[in-house]
Protein backbone atom coordinates (compact mmCIF):
# COMPACT_ATOMS: atom_id res chain seq x y z
CA UNK A 1 0.00 0.00 0.00
CA UNK A 2 3.04 2.20 0.81
CA UNK A 3 4.84 1.58 -2.53
CA UNK A 4 1.46 2.13 -4.27
CA UNK A 5 0.37 5.45 -2.75
CA UNK A 6 4.45 6.55 -3.59
CA UNK A 7 4.20 5.46 -7.07
CA UNK A 8 0.80 7.23 -7.79
CA UNK A 9 2.10 10.58 -6.09
CA UNK A 10 5.47 10.91 -8.12
CA UNK A 11 3.60 9.55 -11.14
CA UNK A 12 1.00 12.49 -10.82
CA UNK A 13 4.11 15.04 -9.80
CA UNK A 14 6.44 13.86 -12.67
CA UNK A 15 3.07 13.71 -15.60
CA UNK A 16 2.34 17.97 -14.11
CA UNK A 17 6.16 19.00 -13.94
CA UNK A 18 6.65 17.52 -17.56
CA UNK A 19 3.54 19.12 -19.12
CA UNK A 20 4.50 22.33 -17.44
CA UNK A 21 0.87 22.21 -15.49
CA UNK A 22 2.22 22.32 -11.85
CA UNK A 23 0.48 25.51 -11.29
CA UNK A 24 -2.46 24.93 -13.25
CA UNK A 25 -3.06 21.71 -11.05
CA UNK A 26 -2.59 23.69 -7.62
CA UNK A 27 -6.02 25.64 -8.49
CA UNK A 28 -7.94 22.99 -9.76
CA UNK A 29 -6.79 20.59 -7.61
CA UNK A 30 -5.53 21.81 -5.00
CA UNK A 31 -7.24 22.44 -1.36
CA UNK A 32 -8.53 26.22 -1.17
CA UNK A 33 -9.81 26.84 2.41
CA UNK A 34 -12.42 29.84 0.87
CA UNK A 35 -14.38 27.10 -1.09
CA UNK A 36 -15.61 25.21 1.32
CA UNK A 37 -17.80 28.32 1.90
CA UNK A 38 -17.73 29.74 -1.58
CA UNK A 39 -18.51 27.20 -3.66
CA UNK A 40 -18.98 29.38 -6.65
CA UNK A 41 -15.47 30.93 -6.31
CA UNK A 42 -13.87 28.47 -8.91
CA UNK A 43 -17.25 28.82 -11.07
CA UNK A 44 -16.23 27.60 -14.87
CA UNK A 45 -13.44 25.67 -14.16
CA UNK A 46 -13.25 21.94 -14.31
CA UNK A 47 -12.17 22.21 -10.79
CA UNK A 48 -12.17 19.13 -8.13
CA UNK A 49 -15.13 19.31 -6.23
CA UNK A 50 -14.22 20.95 -3.08
CA UNK A 51 -15.17 17.78 -0.73
CA UNK A 52 -12.41 15.38 -3.09
CA UNK A 53 -9.56 18.14 -2.38
CA UNK A 54 -8.14 16.85 0.58
CA UNK A 55 -7.15 14.07 -1.44
CA UNK A 56 -6.74 15.58 -4.94
CA UNK A 57 -4.03 17.90 -3.37
CA UNK A 58 -1.71 14.95 -2.39
CA UNK A 59 -0.89 14.28 -5.25
CA UNK A 60 0.33 18.02 -6.35
CA UNK A 61 3.78 18.98 -5.42
CA UNK A 62 5.69 22.08 -6.41
CA UNK A 63 8.86 21.17 -6.65
CA UNK A 64 11.41 18.28 -7.03
CA UNK A 65 12.65 19.18 -3.45
CA UNK A 66 8.67 18.81 -1.85
CA UNK A 67 8.19 15.53 -3.47
CA UNK A 68 11.64 14.15 -3.04
CA UNK A 69 11.10 14.87 0.76
CA UNK A 70 7.85 13.95 0.70
CA UNK A 71 8.05 10.81 -0.65
CA UNK A 72 10.95 9.76 1.21
CA UNK A 73 9.73 10.77 5.04
CA UNK A 74 6.73 8.44 3.74
CA UNK A 75 8.30 5.80 2.49
CA UNK A 76 10.78 5.32 5.49
CA UNK A 77 7.94 5.36 8.26
CA UNK A 78 5.11 4.54 6.31
CA UNK A 79 6.54 0.62 5.21
CA UNK A 80 6.86 0.41 9.35
CA UNK A 81 3.49 1.04 10.00
CA UNK A 82 1.80 -0.87 7.32
CA UNK A 83 3.65 -3.93 9.01
CA UNK A 84 1.78 -3.17 12.30
CA UNK A 85 -1.77 -1.73 10.89
CA UNK A 86 -1.60 -3.49 7.49
CA UNK A 87 -2.96 -2.53 4.14
CA UNK A 88 -6.40 -1.23 5.18
CA UNK A 89 -5.44 0.67 8.54
CA UNK A 90 -2.27 2.35 6.79
CA UNK A 91 -4.76 3.47 3.67
CA UNK A 92 -7.20 4.61 6.59
CA UNK A 93 -4.79 6.44 8.26
CA UNK A 94 -3.84 8.06 5.02
CA UNK A 95 -6.83 9.60 4.27
CA UNK A 96 -7.80 10.51 7.61
CA UNK A 97 -4.62 12.30 7.82
CA UNK A 98 -5.44 14.30 4.39
CA UNK A 99 -8.56 15.75 5.68
CA UNK A 100 -7.54 16.07 9.23
CA UNK A 101 -4.61 18.03 7.47
CA UNK A 102 -6.96 20.45 5.70
CA UNK A 103 -9.65 20.68 8.76
CA UNK A 104 -7.17 22.74 10.54
CA UNK A 105 -5.58 24.63 7.67
CA UNK A 106 -9.30 25.59 6.94
CA UNK A 107 -10.17 26.67 10.52
CA UNK A 108 -6.81 28.47 11.13
CA UNK A 109 -7.39 30.78 7.54
CA UNK A 110 -11.15 30.26 6.30
CA UNK A 111 -10.92 32.76 4.09
CA UNK A 112 -7.52 32.01 2.51
CA UNK A 113 -7.88 31.56 -1.12
CA UNK A 114 -3.55 30.02 -1.29
CA UNK A 115 -4.06 26.82 -2.76
CA UNK A 116 -2.60 24.17 -0.51
CA UNK A 117 -0.97 21.31 -2.37
CA UNK A 118 1.93 18.69 -1.42
CA UNK A 119 0.85 15.18 0.31
CA UNK A 120 2.90 16.30 4.02
CA UNK A 121 -0.27 16.79 6.22
CA UNK A 122 -1.37 13.36 5.17
CA UNK A 123 2.28 12.14 5.55
CA UNK A 124 2.06 13.32 9.11
CA UNK A 125 -0.53 11.19 10.36
CA UNK A 126 1.55 8.33 9.16
CA UNK A 127 4.49 9.94 11.03
CA UNK A 128 2.85 10.45 14.53
CA UNK A 129 1.65 6.70 14.16
CA UNK A 130 5.28 5.51 13.49
CA UNK A 131 6.84 7.83 16.72
CA UNK A 132 3.73 6.05 18.57
CA UNK A 133 4.74 2.43 17.54
CA UNK A 134 8.45 2.59 17.42
CA UNK A 135 9.47 5.43 20.00
CA UNK A 136 12.36 3.76 22.36
CA UNK A 137 11.79 6.16 25.13
CA UNK A 138 10.55 5.45 28.27
CA UNK A 139 7.77 7.14 29.33
CA UNK A 140 6.01 7.56 33.05
CA UNK A 141 2.41 8.74 34.38
CA UNK A 142 2.18 11.90 35.45
CA UNK A 143 -0.25 11.75 38.38
CA UNK A 144 -3.69 10.39 36.97
CA UNK A 145 -2.60 11.02 33.47
CA UNK A 146 -1.41 7.55 32.13
CA UNK A 147 2.17 6.99 30.52
CA UNK A 148 0.64 6.67 27.12
CA UNK A 149 -1.51 9.61 27.60
CA UNK A 150 1.66 11.87 28.61
CA UNK A 151 3.90 9.96 25.58
CA UNK A 152 0.94 11.34 23.28
CA UNK A 153 0.85 14.76 25.01
CA UNK A 154 4.66 14.83 24.55
CA UNK A 155 4.61 14.21 21.03
CA UNK A 156 1.96 16.32 20.32
CA UNK A 157 3.83 19.39 22.21
CA UNK A 158 6.92 18.83 20.42
CA UNK A 159 5.79 18.32 16.68
CA UNK A 160 3.55 21.68 17.14
CA UNK A 161 6.64 23.44 18.40
CA UNK A 162 8.84 21.84 15.73
CA UNK A 163 6.10 22.95 12.81
CA UNK A 164 5.39 26.72 14.52
CA UNK A 165 9.78 27.33 14.37
CA UNK A 166 9.50 25.95 10.91
CA UNK A 167 6.58 28.55 10.25
CA UNK A 168 8.47 31.73 11.99
CA UNK A 169 11.99 30.35 9.65
CA UNK A 170 10.26 30.29 6.25
CA UNK A 171 7.91 33.12 7.26
CA UNK A 172 9.44 35.80 4.66
CA UNK A 173 10.68 32.76 2.29
CA UNK A 174 8.43 30.60 -0.33
CA UNK A 175 5.74 31.77 -2.21
CA UNK A 176 1.71 30.93 -2.18
CA UNK A 177 2.07 27.76 -3.99
CA UNK A 178 5.01 26.55 -2.40
CA UNK A 179 4.56 27.42 1.45
CA UNK A 180 4.74 25.46 4.16
CA UNK A 181 1.19 24.72 5.22
CA UNK A 182 2.40 24.70 8.91
CA UNK A 183 -1.14 24.04 10.25
CA UNK A 184 -1.47 21.44 7.83
CA UNK A 185 1.10 19.30 9.42
CA UNK A 186 -0.38 19.95 13.08
CA UNK A 187 -3.59 19.04 12.12
CA UNK A 188 -2.31 15.50 10.10
CA UNK A 189 0.08 14.82 12.85
CA UNK A 190 -2.99 15.06 15.86
CA UNK A 191 -5.06 12.87 13.31
CA UNK A 192 -2.53 10.19 13.76
CA UNK A 193 -1.98 10.39 17.05
CA UNK A 194 -5.73 10.05 17.84
CA UNK A 195 -6.29 7.11 15.10
CA UNK A 196 -3.54 5.27 16.49
CA UNK A 197 -4.61 3.35 19.20
CA UNK A 198 -8.26 2.94 17.75
CA UNK A 199 -6.67 1.41 14.22
CA UNK A 200 -4.37 -1.46 16.65
CA UNK A 201 -7.05 -2.58 18.35
CA UNK A 202 -9.65 -2.84 14.86
CA UNK A 203 -5.73 -4.71 13.35
CA UNK A 204 -5.92 -6.94 16.11
CA UNK A 205 -9.50 -7.40 17.44
CA UNK A 206 -10.32 -11.31 17.88
CA UNK A 207 -11.83 -12.80 15.95
CA UNK A 208 -14.99 -14.55 16.15
CA UNK A 209 -14.39 -18.74 16.42
CA UNK A 210 -16.69 -20.79 14.05
CA UNK A 211 -18.81 -23.66 15.59
CA UNK A 212 -16.93 -26.85 15.80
Amino acid sequence: MTNGIAAITFAAFLLLYLTGQVDNAAIIAGFIPARVEDGALLAGMAAVPVWLTPISCTLVHANWLHIGFNLFMFVFCGRQVEHVLDKGGTLLLYIAGAYGATALQWAIDPHSTSPMVGASGAISAIIATYALLYSQQKVRRVGPVSANLVRLLWLAASWIALQLMIGFATAQGLGDIGRIAIAAHIGGFLVGLVLTRPLLRWRFRKRPQPFS
